[in-house]
């Protein structure tokens, strides 16, 4: 089996990949394609898959190539880990010419005016990867963990339906463990069932199964944490969103700050306080990752060391399931072809998906509750405009996607909104597709 990874740059996160794939002992003798347009970074990623391989003694293949092309020929699966413009310029674009209009963001990745610009610079990329699939290796499955993931999901499938995708994220299974850890519960002992859109599904029903076999409801538990205030600092956000929805929300409260109206707010620094939002985090988390790499990396160059773990991601599990036809559930990003019934036929939901060797099996949910989903769709108008604007090459949506931007549009005024969206094109420049440029 030949696993194809574009942008292995990203080598954190090619770690945590490369390491989790070598530990199923069905995946031991696969070839792992590294490619990246960086050739320092690419080299990096190198030492450290080879040094993986060296600690859990494994005759898997390490192959690297520049061209993607390559990379992508005769590939069974296609992993994609890229971030199109980088930290610098982009993402410091995008943090700083909103702060001059007043409006602050946290993470700016999935929505808001950040996540609308990095839809644009980054569809085309992944669409063009689609598209050599189809030709290259027309059977092959593509697992996007790049954000915006709902942008970036409905927009390749509806460009490139021929493709098998499933765009995936850690948020699902990585929220049910912080909050096994907040009620004081095994993790392993979880049951859950959650639906939505990424970053915005829900948890419907999560409980813990008992020794005698039977389950206990969480959410009484849950609901006392937030009604007491008893919650961890870190995470008040989505805890007043339990308090005020009744169901707790998958992405972090640093995340959901920005996807709604009520917590980001330039005259209101009572808010910020009370909430505990971190204001331009991704910046600061950008920074202290590169510095914890470089440690880490001079470690491995010099004590040719490299811990070994298992991480949270899905790929490993997806990939022993296609490999061996033993079934497993992850949650991913696909097209609401009957999924969830009362969200829109086109958008990207997240919902539970049975992997084996038929490939990536979506299940129909059925209907989230209303207050959810109509929470749920004001972030899917942003994400459907954003998509709009890239295959009909009209600039006019990428206005209309940001007017009716839940955070933006709490703070800006139509003119304001304009305006900005102007300064973010002209700042972008040749990183946009031609049609988005000023």
């Amino acid at each position: 089996m030949k696993v194809a990874i574009i942008g292995a740059g990203s080598t954190v996160f090619m770690r945590n990949i490369v390491r989790d794939l070598l530990q199923q002992p069905a995946l031991t003798s696969i070839h792992i394609a590294l490619q990246d347009i960086d050739s320092k970074r690419l080299k990096e990623s190198q030492l450290v898959a080879h040094q993986i391989i060296s600690a859990l003694k494994v005759p898997a293949m390490i192959s690297v190539s520049m061209d993607r092309r390559d990379v992508l020929h005769g590939a069974d699966v296609v992993i994609t880990m890229f971030q199109v413009g980088g930290y610098k310029p982009s993402t410091v674009v995008d943090f700083d010419i909103p702060k001059k209009y007043g409006l602050r963001q946290t993470i700016a990745d999935t929505l808001g005016i950040g996540g609308i610009m990095r839809g644009l610079r980054t569809v085309p990329v992944l669409v063009d990867i689609a598209r050599e699939m189809r030709e290259l290796c027309p059977k092959a499955l593509l697992m996007n963990y790049v954000n915006p993931m709902a942008i970036l999901s409905l927009a390749v499938q509806r460009m490139v339906p021929e493709i098998q995708y499933v765009g995936l994220c850690h948020s699902v299974q990585g929220t049910a463990e912080e909050l096994a850890k907040d009620l004081g519960v095994e993790a392993a002992n979880l049951v859950y069932t959650c639906a939505g859109i990424n970053h915005m599904a829900f948890y419907h029903k999560f409980a813990q199964r008992l020794p005698d076999g039977t389950t206990e409801d969480l959410y009484p538990l849950l609901k006392m944490l937030a009604l007491e205030g008893a919650v961890p600092d870190g995470n008040r956000v989505r805890y007043e969103i339990l308090r005020k929805f009744g169901y707790f929300v998958t992405e972090s409260s640093e995340h959901f700050s920005e996807y709604t109206p009520w917590f980001i707010k330039r005259d209101r620094p009572d808010l910020i306080e009370k909430f505990n939002i971190p204001l331009d985090e991704y910046p600061r988390r950008c920074e202290r990752q590169m510095a914890d790499w470089a440690e880490e990396l001079k470690r491995i160059e010099t004590q040719h060391e490299i811990e070994i773990k298992q991480s949270r991601e899905y790929a490993a599990s997806i990939i022993n399931s296609l490999a061996t036809g033993e079934p497993s559930v992850i949650y991913g990003n696909v097209l609401n072809k009957g999924l969830i019934d009362n969200l829109p036929a086109d958008c990207a939901v997240e919902v539970a998906c049975l992997v084996d060797h038929n490939g990536v099996q979506p299940v129909k949910f059925g209907t989230v509750h209303p207050q959810l989903a109509a929470l749920i769709r004001t972030n899917i108008n942003v994400q459907q405009l954003t998509v709009e604007a890239l295959i009909t090459e009209n600039p006019e949506y990428i206005y209309h996607a940001a007017y009716l931007d839940p955070h933006t549009s709490a703070e800006l005024d139509l003119d304001q909104i304009h305006d900005l969206v102007d300064d973010l094109r002209l700042a972008h420049g040749d990183w946009l597709p031609e049609f988005a440029r000023m």
